[in-house]
């Protein structure tokens, strides 16, 4: 394995977006340091919500998980 190889992919079932996401619309974007996925993970978001989790691709256990943002003015609740 190179140096540059991507060891962490950041992953979700909707589109991925933000200010820092590299791949506009892409659902998976693979990345060679923890703490970049970390970061660019926690921020971004979906629409419609869904969790956006960072996968380590050697082993396949999940490092981080930003789970699916509910707003309150979408709950019956509000």
């Amino acid at each position: 394995m190179t140096a540059h190889a991507a060891e962490y992919r950041i992953e979700s079932n909707q589109p991925i977006a933000g200010l820092l996401w590299p791949a506009k619309g892409s659902q998976v974007y693979s990345v060679s340091d923890r703490e970049l996925a970390i970061t660019l993970a926690a921020k971004c978001f979906t629409r419609p919500a869904s969790d956006i989790r960072v996968v380590h691709v050697p082993t396949g256990e999940i490092v981080f998980t930003k789970p699916a943002a509910v707003r309150q003015d979408w709950t019956e609740d509000a």
